[in-house]
């Protein structure tokens, strides 16, 4: 992280200056913040450098022809490093050849300015470092067909300013403003946490949101339960093997979660495989509850965790936060009973409807925490009435559940608040500081705030589904005398109604476009992260129609 008055990094990589021309938020997102996800143009351009991206120890010789690929090189004069795809020579003077994917655009210059400027920026380098260097060339792969570039002093000119521009922008820690309705966008690898259009929406400067990323994920995660199953890594693919020898693989690019409950064996080397990729490790007691997580190395995004470390201790902000996650989490319990419970009184209605009203006007965290207190003792009055079946049910109670209702709400928060505690680190947050629940050891206080608005709306509406349809009965349940647990087939049903609801499309109030539930956790935290930075005037908790 450089920004707010840092010093920027001696040597700034040219690639980046490359996005910076193209786009300078996305050079933020991807330099300062760390930032990157591939897609299918990304992984193209990685495949087409496969020839060129080979490693060499070669040294420049000038005084005789050659051509060497992977060139690493910088410039202390102009601050830039870069690996260069190809160098060759004719013996008197040095050319950089730069790979890109795609054909010959059909424009003047037959490039455009973000990869004409990248090429130059190699020029220079080798300038500094003594070569003779007048030229470069873009490949690109499409056309088979190289464009000469000449680097004259217009051009170079602009790669300077540039460079200068990019280095400011670093320096200061303000991110650039989103593109408006760009046709850059759509392609984009990283819109999804850029979030051009829903962030010009919410700042009154655009009407229409496009879908610019997948409604939803093609990884999904994997739940392994019970005592005496174990998983190890064989290959691309991980064997998950039951203590009755039955076995089941899953290649490993189609995992996004690796989630563990009670007492399942891991092997170090599936652990090490899935840390570099990026893949977190969800640990489960039992009974459910959701106790921890094994990455790799954590978010570069130092910048919004020093954000988040201010705001929480700003009384202010963090009551802003605090009132946001109520009124979502009210608003949606309020839905919930509209539309499951036939009979509810009007004055049910009306007192959860005047319980939002008051949040608005609190002026402390007590008060906030009252409100929602009895906004959830009305809701849970109602609760059994969701329920069509013949079912106990007298109200919320945990640590051990007493009935099978509440031993299901237990067992689904436990999912839900991990998959708030990942969505959260993936952004770049710390999980464990928030700013309605207050930090405690152990606890993710973060997780369980942004949590709040979605617990209506995927964990209770689970539970009513699974108890109306009969996908739960008697028999699913173990009784002992100090609660109520589910027996192991019982936990599958749960985990799989689960995962139905999290990838269920929903229309979103505020954007428009029909997205899935667990795309719309990530949103929550990314437009938590953008009111941290200011780019928006307050957060919008995640209201269902």
């Amino acid at each position: 992280m450089y920004g707010e008055n840092k010093e920027v990094p001696d040597l700034v990589p040219v690639r980046m200056l490359n996005e910076f021309v193209y786009c300078p938020r996305l050079c933020y997102i991807m330099w300062v913040q760390g930032e990157f996800v591939h897609n299918a143009d990304t992984v193209e351009g990685k495949y087409k450098h496969r020839r060129v991206d080979k490693e060499v120890k070669s040294q420049i010789k000038e005084e005789e022809p050659f051509s060497i690929s992977s060139v690493s090189l910088s410039s202390k004069k102009y601050g830039l490093t870069t690996i260069m795809d190809i160098v060759e020579s004719d013996g008197e003077s040095v050319v950089p050849v730069d790979y890109k994917r795609g054909k010959v655009p059909n424009i003047q210059n037959q490039a455009y300015d973000p990869e004409r400027v990248q090429i130059c920026a190699q020029g220079l380098i080798l300038r500094d470092n003594g070569y003779l260097c007048e030229k470069g060339f873009l490949y690109f792969t499409g056309s088979k067909k190289r464009v000469e570039v000449y680097f004259d002093d217009e051009l170079i000119d602009l790669t300077l300013n540039k460079l200068s521009d990019m280095k400011k922008v670093a320096e200061t820690g303000d991110m650039p403003p989103p593109l408006t309705s760009s046709p850059k966008c759509p392609r984009c690898s990283l819109v999804g946490v850029c979030l051009p259009d829903e962030i010009s929406k919410l700042r009154g400067e655009g009407n229409k949101t496009r879908m610019l990323y997948p409604s939803r994920d093609d990884e999904l995660p994997i739940y392994v339960a019970g005592y005496g199953n174990s998983v190890r890594k064989k290959g691309e693919r991980i064997v998950i093997e039951k203590k009755n020898g039955k076995k089941r693989e899953v290649p490993l690019r189609e995992i996004s979660q690796l989630c563990l409950y009670g007492n399942v064996y891991v092997t170090t080397p599936l652990l090490n495989e899935l840390m570099q990729r990026g893949v977190p490790i969800c640990y489960f007691s039992y009974g459910g509850w959701f106790y921890g997580v094994s990455t790799g190395m954590p978010h570069k995004n130092v910048e919004l965790r020093k954000l988040q470390y201010q705001a929480h201790f700003d009384i202010k902000m963090s009551l802003e936060f605090s009132k946001a996650f109520v009124t979502g989490k009210v608003k949606n319990s309020r839905t919930l009973l509209r539309r499951n419970d036939g009979d509810i009184p009007s004055e049910t209605l009306t007192k959860l409807k005047n319980l939002i009203s008051k949040v608005d006007n609190v002026d402390s965290k007590e008060i906030l925490l009252g409100l929602e207190g009895a906004a959830a003792q009305t809701y849970f009055s109602r609760f059994n009435k969701m329920l069509k079946c013949d079912v106990d049910f007298e109200g919320r109670n945990r640590r051990p559940p007493s009935d099978p209702v509440n031993a299901v709400l237990s067992f689904l928060y436990g999912m839900l608040s991990k998959e708030c505690f990942i969505t959260l680190m993936c952004v770049g947050f710390d999980p464990y500081l928030g700013f309605y629940h207050s930090p405690r050891y152990g606890r993710p206080a973060l997780a369980l705030d942004l949590m709040e608005e979605f617990r209506p709306i995927i964990a209770e509406s689970v539970a009513i589904t699974l108890f109306n349809n009969e996908e739960l009965k008697e028999e699913d349940f173990v009784y002992t005398s100090i609660g109520v647990n589910l027996q192991p087939d019982a936990k599958k049903k749960v985990i799989a109604a689960y995962e139905r609801r999290i990838n269920s499309k929903v229309t979103h109030p505020i954007f428009d476009y029909r997205v899935c539930y667990r795309r719309i956790l990530e949103i929550q935290a990314r437009l938590l992260s953008r009111r941290l930075s200011g780019e928006i005037e307050e957060y919008p908790p995640f209201c269902t129609r």
